[in-house]
């Protein structure tokens, strides 16, 4: 359940009372008036109704200065909700601004994601040098590389190219970065026997495939639903950081057959994590508000998931390849 506060025109208060209505509210209230000729008012809505009342109420915030909507998530509330009303809460989806404020976050290229994706290189080398599974992991809950791609798929889905640049430069800045520093790990750490944590990331199978595949649509589930939780165990079952960082290693030791296998299970990831979200995302009906931009992100969305189909079966066939070789 989300609390609505509304701050509008006086003059269209009736109007928001009929969208309170059309939206079945549990409860709809006018506050006092303020000087500046707006109306404070509030909405009390099921979380299945949020994303309808947003882009019913849009039109009237987006044209009136100093108009706005703070949607407030309601902790508690007494008497409790019945077992349905409860059913309902937890199978909504999470609203479209929400997704979008956390999606924006997580792709933005600052200070904070550099030092993330740093800090989480040195762990992930650190762990697989030393044959750590505890280390690898805390590498992998860091998980820097996660929202990028989480970002990249919800920006196809609503058809925000401006989304889809900063997540794309995101990922790419923090896939190079990691690469780069494990290079130059790669090149002055004294190489004796490899670790099986690091040759574990040299090989790719078809069930990396499967795994990667399951993760994304499970990260995109916990995304949609709310379910944060979730997002832990997605960050240990499709790990990017420990295959970027035993491609630079690899790289740096000069052990080429190696490096193309850490490189091909890191494209596989990513591929498979961002077709998996797009299709959750198409599936739960995420999509714009208005029909012009519907209607482009619609296409935008078709041509992605062709892409990504495309580079996953080339993909499939290098491992199909890389196979058949090994085995030779």
């Amino acid at each position: 359940m989300k609390l609505l506060s509304i701050l509008a025109d006086a003059k269209d208060a009736d109007r928001i009372a009929a969208i309170a209505e059309s939206c079945t509210a549990e409860e709809f209230r006018l506050d006092a008036h303020v000087p500046s000729g707006h109306q404070s008012m509030r909405m009390l809505v099921s979380d299945d109704k949020v994303q309808s009342a947003l882009d019913l109420l849009a039109p009237l915030v987006e044209c009136v200065a100093g108009a706005r909507v703070l949607v407030i998530p309601v902790e508690v509330s007494l008497p409790q909700q019945s077992e349905e009303e409860r059913k309902k809460e937890d199978a909504a989806l999470a609203a479209r601004e929400a997704l979008y404020a956390s999606a924006e976050k997580s792709a933005r290229l600052d200070r904070d994601y550099l030092v993330l994706v740093v800090l989480s290189t040195l762990v992930a080398a650190i762990g697989l040098l030393e044959d750590n599974v505890a280390v690898i992991i805390g590498a992998m809950v860091i998980a820097p590389l996660l929202g990028p791609n989480m970002a990249f798929g919800l920006g196809t889905a609503l058809g925000d190219t401006a989304l889809m640049r900063s997540a794309l430069a995101s990922l790419s800045v923090g896939v190079l970065v990691a690469a780069g520093i494990s290079v130059v790990i790669g090149l002055v750490w004294p190489w004796g026997t490899y670790s099986e944590e690091l040759l574990a990331r040299t090989n790719v199978g078809w069930d990396s495939v499967a795994l990667a595949l399951a993760s994304g649509a499970a990260a995109a589930l916990s995304m949609t639903t709310g379910l944060s939780s979730v997002l832990v165990g997605v960050m240990v079952a499709v790990a990017l950081l420990p295959p970027a960082a035993t491609f630079g290693m690899m790289i740096g030791a000069g052990k080429w057959q190696l490096a193309a296998g850490a490189g091909l299970l890191l494209a596989v990831n990513v591929v498979c994590v961002n077709l998996a979200c797009k299709l959750v995302f198409l599936m739960k009906g995420i999509a714009p508000r208005t029909w012009w931009q519907k209607k482009s992100a619609h296409r935008s969305m078709k041509i992605y998931i062709t892409v990504w189909v495309v580079t996953l079966l080339l993909l499939s066939l290098a491992i199909h390849l890389r196979n058949q070789f090994n085995l030779q």
